[in-house]
């Protein structure tokens, strides 16, 4: 198997892993940075492909950074070695030597993909030719033209018609005075005959009108119709296309069952997958180790090169899995293997308690420990939440105001009834109310204070990562002022104008913000003994006294 690759170092001496790596939450195993390592050696070294990472200056084309991704396997003899693969194409190829061939090759000049797809691009082409044809256009053009005489023809006649009207009128007012009943009856008869006669001639001109503008509509129809033909036929050979694909992708787990993304995903969540689903690293590693009888051991995934301009990807940095590709084939392709405990699972506020900082009949003032939740989540009821409600059962109301991001500790407001609770979400509501937060920033940055300005949303493959987007994403300002430089860190203090989910961490970590993550931070940079951010301060007005009231807790780190 020449994409087992063996380790140029001795790992005899490391042991091995008692249980698989949890891919969603994890500590890179000795085993899994030895090959990661290897890997980047190799990037660094290669000449296989070009591809621009933007690393280099010199590199030509588009920058696109890439996530890699190792999986430790051991074969029967008990070799330990290592697989690599890439997430999606790399240098506008699916096969390398080095890495592991994906689930299925779309690229493949033999395959029924590039083919089908090209009668789909003829298709494509065809219409694109016939929407942008002069012969379509001079079509609207004369139909157009041809629904505007016959309104001005028809308003024409109208206005004539009118006038005739107008005209009968004042004949019948004046004759009818000045004749005789038998004369008058004569006249009205020949007024009632132009009456009709002007009927008909409308008629005659509408119907003519009709017959124009129908011509000219079915030249356009004739167009129309072939275009349709043309969309209808594309819908179908897509749909004929995407079911075939479907049934390309299938994957093995460790009890050598198989099973197409159609069935994984509609099992899973009852959607149809995502664009791109299978072609991660990670499903491409066990996919391969199952086929070759490899015994998966630990792997990771880690991103090489520049930071796409909505995500934040630091370069050499490991990830976890994506939840909104992978999560569903994980699920079926790690059954029959003994995995790490999910630590997302488990409770991190065990043996913690709640530091209250100030109470009365209406508020309800805490020091939030990090790594504590602020409302139950999911899988984990303990919180900020529960725990408050247990202690004062008697409270009315909503109790949460805002809320903390679990891994941030500081200053958390609660509200004991309805009007406490709505006056001071009033206040949040109108930017009434003083914050300011502590971090610790991982490296250095550039300037001593200003304003990150970056609208965010969720990743929607994979939450709840933010990305920076400035079509869909909700407005998301934060102010900031460096405090201090400590051993090559930056301490900063944060005033947040806005309040987005990880507005905070995103708009230090981003390359378009401070491009420094917090420390510690475990989405956006990298993990640490805890999140070294801290809600220091807050100040607003009283419910009741309608005094302003203000409080500060000094950061734990």
């Amino acid at each position: 198997m020449r994409r087992f690759h063996s380790f140029t170092t001795d790992v005899s001496h490391i042991e091995k892993p008692q249980k698989f790596t949890f891919p969603f939450y994890y500590e890179p195993h000795a085993l899994s940075i030895l090959a990661t390592n290897e890997l980047q050696k190799y990037l660094k070294e290669q000449d296989d492909f070009v591809h621009n990472f933007g690393l280099d200056e010199r590199g030509e084309g588009l920058v696109i950074g890439k996530m890699f991704g190792v999986l430790v396997a051991e074969t029967h003899s008990g070799e330990i070695g290592f697989l690599a693969a890439c997430s999606g194409k790399l240098a506008g190829r699916n096969q390398h030597h080095y890495f592991v061939p994906p689930i299925f090759d779309m690229l493949d000049e033999d395959g029924f993909f590039l083919k089908e797809e090209s009668t789909i691009n003829q298709l494509n082409r065809e219409i694109e030719k016939l929407e942008a044809s002069e012969e379509l256009k001079s079509a609207i053009a004369d139909l157009e033209k041809t629904n505007e005489t016959a309104f001005a023809k028809l308003a024409e006649m109208r206005v004539l018609h009118k006038q005739n009207k107008a005209e009968r009128k004042a004949v019948r007012a004046n004759q009818k005075i000045a004749l005789e009943e038998m004369k008058y009856k004569e006249v009205e008869t020949d007024l009632i005959k132009q009456s009709y006669r002007d009927q008909h001639e409308f008629d005659v001109l509408k119907a003519l009108c009709k017959l124009d503008v129908e011509q000219a509509k079915f030249v356009v129809d004739q167009f129309r119709q072939q275009i349709a033909s043309l969309k209808e036929s594309r819908k179908q050979k897509s749909a004929a296309l995407q079911r075939k694909l479907f049934d390309q992708y299938q994957f093995l787990n460790a009890y050598r069952e198989n099973k197409n993304v159609l069935d994984i995903f509609e099992e899973a969540n009852n959607i149809m997958p995502p664009a791109g689903a299978g072609e991660c690293a990670a499903p491409k590693l066990l996919q391969y180790a199952y086929q070759n009888d490899l015994k998966p051991v630990c792997m990771a995934e880690f991103w090489w090169g520049a930071s796409p301009s909505s995500e934040v990807r630091k370069h050499k940095s490991f990830y976890p899995a994506c939840r909104g590709k992978c999560e569903p084939i994980l699920g079926h392709m790690l059954q029959g293997l003994e995995l790490d405990k999910n630590p997302l699972l488990q409770n991190p506020a065990v043996g913690k308690d709640l530091e209250i900082i100030f109470e009365d009949e209406h508020l309800i003032v805490i020091n939030k420990p990090a790594e504590f939740l602020s409302v139950p989540g999911i899988h984990i009821q303990d919180s900020v939440q529960r725990r408050i409600l247990t202690r004062n059962p008697e409270i009315t109301g909503p109790l949460i105001i805002h809320r903390l991001d679990m891994s941030t500790s500081g200053i958390l407001v609660l509200a004991k009834h309805k009007h406490a609770h709505q006056f001071i979400q009033d206040q949040f509501i109108r930017h009434k109310v003083q914050k300011r937060y502590t971090a610790l920033l991982d490296g250095l940055i550039t300037h001593t204070k200003g304003l990150v300005d970056l609208p965010l949303r969720v990743d929607l493959d994979d939450r709840p990562r933010q990305v920076v987007c400035y079509e869909y994403g909700k407005a998301a300002q934060t102010k900031f002022e460096v405090v201090n430089i400590e051993n090559g860190k930056t301490r900063v203090h944060y005033f947040p104008l806005t309040g987005r989910t990880h507005q905070l961490r995103v708009h230090s970590a981003h390359k378009l913000g401070l491009n420094t993550p917090i420390v510690g931070d475990d989405l956006y940079g990298t993990k640490a003994n805890r999140l070294y951010l801290h809600a220091g301060f807050i100040s607003f007005v009283h419910p009741i006294s309608l005094k302003v009231i203000e409080f500060e807790i000094t950061d734990p780190f």
